[in-house]
């Protein structure tokens, strides 16, 4: 339902809109008065597949306390590869590794491994009871994954829980993968959501009003490194469009960024829809941008209560971006900005330019605003 595809940047029709200097009070451009397509989701792409059920083991539920079909059969597992896609070009993975609210036969929570790749082409679970989590228990999965579905081990495993970091960061070590702590797993937590409506909700062995065993963190944010700062910024506003542009030519023309794949997400956007997004200028623009692109750039909100700029990057980290005066016009403009992303789903973007009367961009990242998992 989710996914994530790293694509290009170039702003050029139009330009970007409204200038500011990060020192300055006021912002230009407001986003006010815009016309956005409400987004929806589509569980088309979320493939159900029959395939071999739970062993008996811990994990089993007596099988008379679900009567339906198999194909339906919430306790089962599933083991996918789209026969379409190439295997050799399923390179990266999205992983969660986490308890689910479901009691296994001992009355202990069930653990299940959830892999897939940004274009759920590759979907993967396996229920597992809570006295066999540890690193050898996750590499040894991944290491079937491989060779259950014939697709080489990934080179990069992204994750989103920070409480799990020790267990993937050493099992993936082991098997020569590069472990990503990243909230960008939206296919993953798209497809999460999915399931806990059509899987673990139904399951016989589901516990109504449980909570997260690992909640996502969501800490103050810190004062910004130097080398991530900018000297000027301005809220912005493009038409889809031309941020459809943007993300499109990220490659041929090697910018730094990342794009989302709207298809997968379900997001439809009216070409003329003009989307919410942050210009920042700086005189070493190429040096922010390649740092920016290493950190896994999740989003940006404007705190308004504390007149500033917030972003979010990696797994559960947070920068004070830059900070404005606040006053009545301020504040009206920074809930503006905010309005104008909740109508469009949460979408947003983050340019990094030389200039700020510039029409092209250094870097270019579409992102998206998303609710915790509800798991």
């Amino acid at each position: 339902m989710a996914t994530l595809s790293f694509n290009s940047a170039r702003i050029n029709t139009p330009s970007l809109q409204s200038q500011k200097s990060i020192s300055k009070p006021q912002f230009s451009t407001k986003p006010n008065n815009l016309s956005f397509l409400s987004s929806s989701k589509n569980n088309q792409n979320l493939h159900r597949f029959k395939q071999n059920s739970v062993s008996e083991s811990s994990v089993s539920v007596p099988k008379e306390a679900f009567d339906e079909s198999e194909d339906d059969d919430p306790t089962s597992e599933l083991s996918y590869l789209d026969p379409e896609t190439d295997p050799a070009g399923v390179t990266e993975w999205e992983l969660d590794f986490c308890s689910r609210p479901i009691l296994d036969i001992r009355g202990k929570k069930i653990w299940e491994l959830l892999v897939c790749d940004s274009s759920l082409s590759l979907q993967y679970t396996k229920y597992f009871p809570n006295n066999v989590i540890n690193s050898i228990t996750l590499k040894d999965a991944l290491v079937t994954i491989s060779e259950d579905l014939g697709v080489p081990l990934p080179e990069k495993v992204r994750f989103f829980r920070s409480q799990m970091q020790t267990i993937i960061t050493k099992a993936c070590k082991e098997l020569g993968i590069k472990p990503v702590p990243s909230k960008r797993c939206l296919s993953l937590l798209l497809w999460l959501e999915e399931r806990c409506e059509s899987v673990y909700m139904r399951h016989p062995g589901f516990q109504k009003g449980s909570k997260p065993l690992l909640a996502l963190d969501n800490p103050f944010p810190m004062e910004l490194p130097e080398n991530l700062f900018g000297e000027k910024w301005a809220f912005v506003q493009l038409p889809f469009s031309a941020v459809r542009e943007e993300i499109s030519s990220l490659d041929e023309r090697f910018v730094f960024g990342a794009g989302l794949d709207l298809d997968l997400l379900g997001i439809e956007v009216d070409d003329n829809t003009l989307i919410p997004g942050l210009a920042v200028a700086s005189s070493r623009a190429k040096p922010l941008a390649a740092w920016m692109n290493g950190l896994e750039v999740c989003s940006v909100e404007a705190d308004t209560g504390r007149g500033g700029l917030i972003l979010s990057v990696g797994i559960s980290t947070r920068y004070v971006y830059a900070t404005y005066k606040k006053t009545p016009t301020t504040t009206s403009e920074a809930e503006a900005w905010e309005a104008a992303k909740k109508a469009c789903g949460g979408l947003h973007f983050l340019a990094i330019q030389e200039d700020l009367d510039s029409d092209d961009c250094v870097g270019f990242w579409l992102l998206l605003d998303l609710p915790p998992p509800p798991i």
